[in-house]
């Protein structure tokens, strides 16, 4: 199957547009790295706590902000967590603001915050665990039960309906009459806890230490797969392949962090994981056209390296739209369906695959051809060699080949 065939795009010829276009886009993600959003380094990096809040109601954010500017976190940063529907929000704590030895003291710290008119989480039934409802219904006994056994069965069928059913958040005492708990339960949960608008239902933690490690491996792993593909290629091809490869496969890396910068988007362990697969993609992609160029050369030596560089990119023209063109869509599916846990891997393959496609044609082959052309002019001759003239008989006419 094929989109294209014997198409003929002069991709050379719009170099320096490519070029414009490139230095666009990386001048503004530089900038904005060095002087507006700097990197946005996820809790992972730069260590810190995250906790995760489910509302019964549409969250006010302005509202929880100063709530914990009240409770003394004042570098707290909120934002909508998953779809606007679930009334989600995610609260990122700096480390500052928390003790890294301790894992629940910035979850705590959030309780408190939010809880109405400072209230003791202890008796939030939105909070509480088995063996608090349990302990407090066995010993209040409004169902006269033979059997702690009993109670134990009622505290597990509330918890099931207020985790499974209701997301881990009541609104109100009555909502568990339909669930099939006892009116005289229900009357001896009112007298013994309240509910909140709210429930915690994750928390994260990340030490500065192992954040400066994860950041320090991270930036390793790019580096180690960049040198690695350079050898690789420079046995494949020549050196002159690898280094137009690796500056193509750096100039993809360079615009998809510029552009998390941009957006001011935390960069996670899993968008590293993303940028790594993106550099194999993108390496594969330009090898493909690195390839058919080497082919060629040996088939076209009468044709100048520009003229031979266009045709090989238009004739991988057809396979670089089908498979780009397919992964493109699957990562697209991702990136707008697959929740807001694999936001960040999702939109670093969306750029990556864009990117990556890019300049495989747009850096890497117009690189290639601006050192031959280098080159030429430093020795005076051309790099590629010339199919040599058939030879001629005694006569002085030319024989052709059999």
């Amino acid at each position: 199957m094929e989109f294209f065939r014997d198409t003929n795009i002069d991709f050379l010829g719009k170099k320096w547009f490519f070029l414009g276009f490139s230095l666009i886009f990386s001048i503004a993600g530089v900038f904005s790295m060095l002087a507006w959003h700097h990197i946005p380094l996820g809790v992972d990096f730069r260590g810190g706590t995250l906790v995760y809040v489910k509302f019964t109601h549409t969250p006010d954010e302005n509202h929880i902000r100063n709530v914990l500017d009240r409770a003394g976190i004042h570098d707290a940063r909120i934002q909508r967590y998953n779809v606007a529907s679930r009334n989600e929000e995610l609260i990122d704590l700096s480390q500052n603001e928390t003790n890294a030895k301790d894992v629940t003291a910035g979850k705590y710290q959030i309780i408190r915050a939010l809880e109405p008119n400072g209230q003791d989480f202890n008796k939030d039934l939105n909070y509480v665990g088995f063996d608090v409802i349990r302990d407090a219904l066995a010993t209040a006994d409004p169902l006269h039960a033979s059997s702690g056994q009993e109670y134990d069965r009622i505290t597990r069928q509330i918890l099931d309906y207020r985790d499974k059913q209701k997301d881990g958040v009541l609104q109100d005492f009555s909502e568990l009459q339909p669930a099939g708990v006892a009116a005289p339960v229900i009357e001896t949960l009112k007298k013994q806890f309240y509910i909140s608008d709210f429930h915690v239902f994750n928390a994260e933690i990340v030490g500065p230490q192992v954040g400066k490690q994860l950041r320090k491996q991270a930036l390793l792993a790019t580096l180690y797969s960049l040198a690695g593909m350079l050898v690789y290629l420079w046995f494949r091809f020549e050196l002159i392949y690898g280094v137009a490869a690796v500056v193509a496969v750096f100039h993809d890396t360079l615009i998809t962090v510029g552009a998390f910068s941009l957006t001011n988007t935390d960069i996670t362990l899993t968008v590293i994981a993303a940028i790594l697969t993106l550099i194999g993609y993108s390496m594969n992609d330009t090898i493909v056209v690195f390839d058919r160029i080497r082919e060629n050369i040996k088939l076209m030596r009468r044709e100048s390296l520009s003229e031979i560089v266009n045709r090989s990119i238009n004739q991988t023209l057809s396979r670089t739209i089908l498979t780009s063109g397919l992964t493109f869509l699957t990562v697209l599916s991702l990136y707008l369906f697959g929740g807001e846990v694999l936001h960040g891997f999702s939109l670093a393959l969306v750029i990556g695959i864009l990117i990556g496609t890019y300049s495989s044609i747009a850096v890497a082959a117009p690189m290639l051809v601006a050192w031959q052309d280098w080159r030429k002019g430093q020795s005076g001759r051309s790099p590629v060699r010339p199919m040599p003239a058939p030879p001629a008989d005694r006569g002085g006419k030319v024989r052709a080949k059999a």
